[in-house]
């Protein structure tokens, strides 16, 4: 019930805000990638500028998310190769349980 109370208070507005941006930017724009002839570009897009906007946002959300994603390779690498460690310590300390229990009966010392 909390999720989705705060999903509410977090996801209308921001639904608001977008569409609200949406509206007071839909009007055409030509995004032109010829430098060369800009009156008759090559390669265009006409696009409202909203998308545009959004585009760019996107594509910075992904930079960045690829950029920290990078960054923390060493500690995924180190988490990786500490797992495998427990994993074998795990596997020794029940193959020693196992010889234990086996070899219990004359590994104690008799009683006095």
């Amino acid at each position: 019930m909390l999720k989705k109370l705060f999903n509410l208070l977090i996801f209308i507005p921001l639904a608001v805000v977008i569409i609200s941006i949406a509206v007071a930017n839909s009007h055409m724009v030509r995004l032109a990638l010829d430098p060369i002839s800009p009156e008759t570009p090559f390669l265009a897009i006409d696009a409202p500028f909203f998308a545009f906007l959004f585009g760019a946002l996107l594509t910075g959300v992904l930079i960045g998310g690829f950029a920290a994603w990078s960054g923390q390779s060493k500690w995924r690498n180190a988490a990786k190769l500490r797992s495998h460690e427990a994993q074998e310590w795990r596997k020794e300390a029940e193959r020693l349980s196992r010889e234990l229990a086996t070899n219990a009966p004359s590994a104690l010392p008799a009683p006095k």
